[in-house]
């Protein structure tokens, strides 16, 4: 395996919309062994294929319940709404608050190209969301609330759930 680069804010390559996978060969299988691998070595909890400069809808997340991996993942429905800090390994040193939905029902293909369907929440309905978020350009960043300052932390204005997503 081979840990990646994982560009940072200001790249071009994270704010272009990824293009679906239509090919699931042993090319497939490597990049995202490569991704997960990358993803553990940075302790991160997910990684989308724009991140490490492959322009394609491929994500992999592991909240502590092991690896999972999406290709050309939709979300199908949503429901609920809860606050929570995010980071992200593409905006180093840096958290926001942002709003997602609670729960997800997500759409996508295995590596082998198999429609799935996984129902999600909390964490992993949010990780998800933002990996998604990833193939299309976005970033945490356009869609949070406010940002969280180190002293914020200190001062105990920040929610104890917090989590760094990838």
């Amino acid at each position: 395996m081979s840990r990646k680069k994982i560009f940072t804010i200001g790249a071009r390559e994270l704010r272009v919309k990824a293009n679906p996978i239509t090919k699931f060969d042993k090319c497939l299988d490597v990049i995202l062994r490569d991704m997960a691998d990358t993803m553990y070595q940075a302790e991160g909890i997910g990684l989308a294929a724009p991140q490490v400069g492959i322009q394609r809808r491929l994500v992999v997340v592991d909240v502590g319940e092991g690896l999972l991996e999406f290709v050309n993942p939709e979300i199908t429905a949503s429901q609920g709404e809860c606050g929570m800090a995010e980071g992200c390994l593409s905006v180093p040193g840096r958290q926001g608050f942002v709003m997602r939905p609670e729960k997800v029902t997500v759409k996508a293909q295995d590596k082998t190209g198999k429609f799935f369907t996984l129902e999600a929440d909390g964490l992993l309905a949010r990780c998800i969301q933002h990996e998604i978020d990833h193939l299309d350009g976005v970033l945490y960043v356009d869609k949070m609330e406010y940002e969280i300052y180190p002293e914020d932390e200190e001062d105990g204005q920040d929610s104890p759930d917090r989590h760094q997503v990838v």
